[in-house]
């Protein structure tokens, strides 16, 4: 009866950890902002022929900070332009790129 209790009392602390930890996984809403982008790579005869940026949504952007984050969309593309779920004998492919960026480096992205 011993070990039966001690078997539920393992369990219980597992999921309280398990639980605790998801929670603690989704305070970057605090301290960060996420920034959605709309990018298209093209394909033909399975190699990467461009990679266009289509939009950023971003309402508390200036040009430049789109600009910036746009940039960094089609990098983040360019990198996923070998996923199996991404390739493309021809033809395009679109993905949403999400950016998730603190909010204090956020606010040094200033036009020089």
């Amino acid at each position: 009866m011993r070990v039966f209790l001690r078997k539920y009392q393992l369990i219980i602390i597992t999921v309280f950890c398990l639980v605790s930890g998801f929670l603690d996984a989704q305070s970057y809403t605090k301290d960060s902002l996420q920034i959605k982008s709309y990018t298209v790579i093209e394909y033909r005869n399975n190699e990467v022929k461009d990679i266009q940026l289509l939009k950023v949504i971003c309402d508390y952007c200036s040009d430049f900070q789109k600009e910036v984050i746009g940039e960094e969309a089609k990098r983040r593309t360019y990198l996923e332009r070998f996923d199996p779920k991404n390739r493309l004998k021809d033809g395009k492919k679109k993905l949403a790129i999400y950016i998730r960026i603190a909010k204090t480096d956020f606010a040094e992205i200033k036009d020089n």
